[in-house]
């Protein structure tokens, strides 16, 4: 039997756009349930409450039983908006789950054993390919998470849906293949640092003398020859004579 999380909710009369602005100046976040062929549910929650969801992880396949106006909702939490500037939620989307009906949810995947894994230790780096799947699962069967155990894997190994544990209920929506989960890349090389070490070197010394070919530094002006005088710098001007 699934778990379902419990949560307290309170119903909202209008719906638009003002009115959630108005639920929102009241300190509540607004909501709707949506689904299975019925009406949605307008309801209000507790900002506290959604943002502890949220921090908990995996609250994208969380079964939710909402408790509002004297009425129980089984659902999901599809989407949440959230403030450009605060990042606080301003409104949440819940899907209500029919029984009997198969949704399609992504569950998170948990690693493990990385520690003891032999690639890792030889150098080699986990390279996550997903971190959530999109599977099809009843209702009351929606797992929490499937978990990945890295402990075995060697360089360039890998870990496919059917390793994951915790998917015996489920169906991936990718059924064409076995997919990747995850793999052990190999170490990446450092980078060669001989060419630094002999630029920094040369520019250390300073400038080098100039070799072959190089070119040379234009020659100092010649002294006047011996006896030569010169040029007696010319008289200024005298002014004219007053007559």
């Amino acid at each position: 039997m699934a778990n379902y999380t419990q949560i307290e909710a309170a119903a909202r009369e209008r719906a638009g756009t003002g009115a959630a602005r108005a639920t929102r100046r009241t300190g509540l976040v607004p909501a709707i349930i949506y689904g299975a062929k019925q009406e949605p549910a307008l309801i209000a929650l507790d900002p506290r409450i959604v943002t502890r969801e949220l921090t908990r992880g995996g609250w994208r396949s969380r079964l939710y039983e909402v408790s509002a106006g004297g009425k129980t909702e089984r659902a999901l939490i599809r989407e949440v908006q959230f403030h450009p500037v605060t990042d606080r939620p301003m409104h949440v989307d819940f899907q209500r789950l029919a029984p009997g009906e198969r949704l399609r949810v992504a569950v998170a995947v948990h690693f493990e054993g990385e520690g003891t894994s032999p690639g890792v230790k030889r150098g080699g780096v986990v390279n996550v390919v997903r971190h959530t799947v999109e599977v099809l699962a009843d209702p009351d069967t929606v797992p929490e998470s499937f978990t990945a155990d890295l402990g075995a894997l060697d360089i360039n190994d890998n870990v496919r849906f059917s390793d994951l544990r915790g998917t015996e209920t489920v169906k991936p929506v990718i059924s064409d293949r076995d997919f990747v989960i995850a793999t052990i890349a190999p170490p990446t090389k450092g980078a060669d640092t001989t060419a630094v070490a002999d630029a920094a070197a040369d520019s250390a010394k300073g400038a080098a003398p100039a070799g072959k070919g190089s070119a040379k530094a234009a020659p100092a002006a010649k002294p006047a020859a011996a006896g030569v005088k010169a040029a007696a710098p010319k008289a200024a001007a005298k002014p004219a004579a007053k007559k």
